[in-house]
């Protein structure tokens, strides 16, 4: 049991930090730290995502309830060896920071140095007025709902939450929402921490080549593995 777990942890956070780092999410978290307080933003991220892991897994357990445990893990395979191919697919076709731009368009264009001053001075007029409201209004601000609500929907679908549902059908749902939290936490913290200087240090085709190599070797992993009944 001890060894499933942590398996299932091991398995789940490689895959969360290597699929998180570069993702949408992951400059979203960065673009919407350097305009807003850093605490709403990373409680309104992290909560959007540690959900969005605890409903992958549910629905990664519940699914052998459904399904035959052979069927799953057989489909747990295939979905491993295609997103696999599909992260070194876009390392070779996909331009660097293509997902950056295309964040800060979603997120209201690029920030601009020569505005930054009067932005900066803008975030402590903010600060300060923040100051003065109820703990409770603090932490349901707009900025928090704002940054839950795009870490939540831009994650619904992604690859990473589907990777997620097909590791916790074949491995321990317990190791799998551990390791995906301790992932995202630590993914979610260096964004809102780093920001953009982190973000655009990035090399978005590394990482896609490396979550491909990760996700290919989960599915030879996977194929190999005895059908756990």
């Amino acid at each position: 049991m001890g060894l499933s777990i942590l398996q299932g942890l091991t398995k789940s956070l490689a895959m969360t930090v290597i699929s998180e780092i570069g993702d949408k999410t992951f400059f979203a978290a960065a673009i919407l730290a350097m305009r807003h307080p850093r605490r709403l933003v990373l409680s309104g991220c992290l909560g959007a995502l540690i959900i969005m892991t605890i409903l992958s897994v549910l629905v990664g357990w519940a699914a052998p309830n459904l399904i035959s445990r052979k069927w799953t893990h057989h489909i747990t395979t295939l979905l491993f060896m295609g997103f696999g191919l599909w992260s070194l697919w876009d390392a070779y076709n996909e331009g660097e920071a293509e997902e950056l731009a295309e964040v800060e368009a979603k997120l209201g264009g690029d920030v601009k140095s020569n505005g930054g001053s009067s932005k900066e001075n803008n975030k402590v007029d903010d600060n300060l007025k923040k100051q003065n409201r109820p703990f409770l209004a603090q932490f349901f601000s707009p900025i928090l709902l704002k940054a839950f609500s795009i870490t939540f929907f831009g994650e619904w679908g992604d690859k990473s939450q589907l990777a997620t549902i097909g590791l916790a059908a074949d491995e321990n749902p317990w190791g799998v929402v551990l390791g995906g939290i301790i992932g995202q936490a630590f993914c979610t913290t260096a964004a809102v921490l780093g920001g953009k200087s982190l973000a655009t240090s990035i090399s978005e085709r590394i990482v896609a080549l490396l979550g491909g190599v990760l996700f290919i070797v989960f599915g030879i992993q996977s194929f190999l593995s005895p059908v756990q009944l």
